[in-house]
């Protein structure tokens, strides 16, 4: 089969640490790039971007901040919305104080102000863990509303409450706003999201998701080999923040266009807590396809029946969902808690085996 790693040597360290130490992924990944950069944008239409490439990615790279924090370090989290707020808030705020400073600077740096707020409601964690530690950041997702709701300046006296995207263009195209078009928010928004996947690739596998690993399986041990508990979280949230701030930011400059409080609500917390379960615990991958299939779920359900004749109201597709969703939370926590990703990797252990895969 093609799926063969026979006559793949590895001769040194550093080709053992690959981040595709098998040559089929690395060809098989940069495929995958080549249609998403070179096909996908010229041949799908605005509605195929809008609705579903362009808040597939942006909550891919959420939940991968927050796999960062759960997956790899074992600390559990109930306020990445509030986070991702953080980030749109800040990149706003970016935006209208520095206005000559491009947007997609603003959108980057927006992620170290979450990264901060992170780092405050990552103090408790030496203290408390598990259903406690959930609390905790519980709070601060309805702290954040509130200051999201409450302090005018943030969405600088707005009387809606909503802030607003203005304007932006890079090099005489525009790239944010009403001109911006779908094609060029859709290639900033992969481009920004495969670089920062790529980087929490290589921090997951280096000494950094080590000590993650460490904490997270016993926190005890491993401070006893020497591994710093407080330091170590604080890290974890921090990182994961500021994933969620990026998203956040992406999200309202590149996708929505304005939003309001309810837009960074408890339900996009457990939203992305959702794709993080279903896709993988632990896993980059799981997190882009426990995005992927958590919403584009309610697209599919829509359309599907009219392939039948059908017809199905919005709120039956949304009560489906809710249970399609449910059920399939307690199939991969009783089943296989890995996820999707673990089911990736069974069917790659197959192939690689065949035809004896068993």
């Amino acid at each position: 089969m093609l799926y063969r790693e026979a006559g793949q040597f590895k001769t040194n360290y550093r080709a053992d640490q690959a981040v595709f130490p098998i040559r089929q992924d690395f060809i098989g990944i940069a495929a995958l790039l080549a249609v998403l950069f070179l096909v996908v944008p010229f041949t799908f239409n605005d509605y195929w971007l809008n609705a579903i490439m362009i808040p597939t990615m942006i909550f891919a790279l959420a939940a991968i901040g927050l796999n960062i924090l759960t997956g790899y370090a074992g600390q559990l989290s109930l306020g990445t919305g509030g986070f991702m707020g953080v980030g749109a808030y800040a990149c706003y705020k970016l935006v209208t104080i520095f206005p000559e400073v491009n947007v997609l600077i603003h959108i980057l740096l927006s992620g170290f102000f979450a990264a901060g707020v992170g780092f405050l409601f990552g103090l408790p964690s030496l203290r408390i863990k598990g259903f406690y530690l959930a609390v905790a950041t519980l709070a601060s997702q309805f702290f954040l509303e509130w200051a999201f709701g409450r302090v005018a300046w943030l969405y600088n006296y707005n009387p809606s409450g909503a802030i607003e995207v203005p304007n932006q263009y890079l090099f005489g195209v525009a790239i944010a706003g009403a001109p911006a078009s779908s094609v060029t928010r859709y290639i900033i928004v992969l481009t920004i999201v495969v670089a920062l996947a790529l980087i929490a690739s290589n921090l997951v596998r280096g000494r950094f998701g080590r000590a993650w690993m460490a904490v997270r399986d016993m926190d005890i041990a491993a401070e006893l080999i020497g591994i710093r508990l407080l330091p170590t979280k604080l890290l974890a949230f921090s990182i994961s923040s500021y994933y969620a701030g990026v998203a956040g930011a992406l999200m309202v400059f590149m996708w929505l266009g304005a939003a309001e409080v309810e837009s960074f609500d408890i339900n996009h917390s457990f939203l992305i807590l959702f794709m993080v379960i279903i896709g993988g615990l632990g896993s980059i991958l799981g997190s882009f396809l426990g995005a992927a299939f958590i919403w584009n779920l309610p697209i599919l359900l829509r359309a599907m029946p009219k392939y039948f004749g059908a017809d199905i109201n919005a709120a039956t597709v949304e009560h489906v969902q809710f249970m399609i969703v449910g059920g399939l939370i307690i199939f991969f926590l009783i089943v296989e808690p890995n996820g999707l990703a673990r089911l990736w990797s069974i069917a790659k252990e197959k192939l690689r085996r065949w035809p004896f895969p068993y």
